[in-house]
């Protein structure tokens, strides 16, 4: 009895750091819409990693916690940069300019489904189970619920942007896979090295593409960015550091289904978004998928001889 407790105190805070993390995220794509209104993507997500990773490493610094030195690491950082940063988050930004920041939290929601197929077809680094393949179809089914016919009825004009998103969704599932290579390293380091990589790839991109010093970006915009930065990036990077170790892979990708009723919701209420009709069931088909991939199976006692 006395370890259950603990055990289910600690579930209950993982769980609870999901929730977090899916609300930074949710809400990112908000701030998206309206930071790319007068910044261009590949600027946009170089200021985003530049600020988001200074800021991380000043918090290490603070924490008495070091950066790795050596030339391994910092490749895996590289490589977790251009998946997990620099390649999806310029396409969501793209993918953004045309479509709802509901739409594109939804189409971002799949990441999940991939991780699972990713990990049952490549990987293998951890259980495939029954139950997780049912929170897979239990959580794409409560996608379908929230997204509606509303949703799909711009497919046709929109179908570029709407495939990018779902690109980008990929390349967070083998972000999420390749993450927990860095086991056993503080979540904090991952996080901050990956971002100052990307921002080391996009910086230049930015000068050469959008040529930043002509730009005249509204104040809003600006502190869009920063609230990306600062909230949907640097804390949120940390928990999903820190997820990925506890939860697992697919665990820790899950928070995308419950980002979907958040996402919305703050596309809803800033943008005036609207809602689908059937979207309280499609809510509760995602919470059950999240349970179900994210909650450990209760260990059956042995019967006694």
């Amino acid at each position: 009895m006395g370890e259950s407790q603990p055990q289910h105190r600690g579930i209950v805070s993982e769980l609870g750091l999901l929730l977090l993390l899916a609300t930074l995220w949710g809400a990112s794509y908000t701030f998206l819409k309206v930071a790319v209104e007068t910044i261009p993507p590949i600027t946009l997500i170089a200021g985003r990693t530049l600020i988001a990773g200074l800021l991380l490493v000043a918090i290490m610094h603070w924490r008495g916690v070091k950066m790795p030195t050596d030339a391994a690491n910092w490749r895996r950082f590289l490589f977790q940069a251009c998946l997990n940063s620099v390649i999806p988050w310029v396409m969501v930004a793209w993918g953004a300019r045309a479509l709802d920041a509901g739409v594109a939290t939804i189409l971002n929601s799949t990441a999940p489904i991939f991780t699972f197929f990713l990990t049952f077809a490549i990987t293998r680094h951890e259980a495939v189970t029954s139950r997780k393949l049912i929170g897979v179809i239990a959580g794409m089914a409560g996608i379908c619920l929230i997204v509606g016919v509303q949703a799909l009825g711009g497919l046709g004009e929109q179908l570029i942007a709407q495939i990018v998103c779902v690109l980008a969704a990929i390349c967070y599932a083998g972000a999420a896979i390749f993450g927990r290579n860095f086991g056993g390293l503080d979540p904090m380091a991952p996080a901050a090295g990956s971002l100052l990589c990307g921002a080391a790839i996009l910086i230049p991109l930015s000068l050469v593409v959008d040529r930043p010093w002509t730009l005249a970006p509204s104040m809003h915009s600006l502190l869009a960015l920063l609230a990306i930065a600062v909230f949907s990036t640097a804390l949120a990077f940390v928990i999903y550091f820190r997820l990925i170790q506890t939860l697992g892979s697919v665990g820790a990708t899950a928070q995308a289904y419950l980002r979907v009723p958040i996402g919305v919701a703050f596309g809803v209420t800033f943008l005036g978004e609207q809602l689908s009709s059937t979207v309280w069931i499609g809510l509760a088909c995602v919470v059950a998928g999240v349970a179900a991939m994210t909650i450990p199976a209760r260990r059956t006692k042995p019967v006694p001889a």
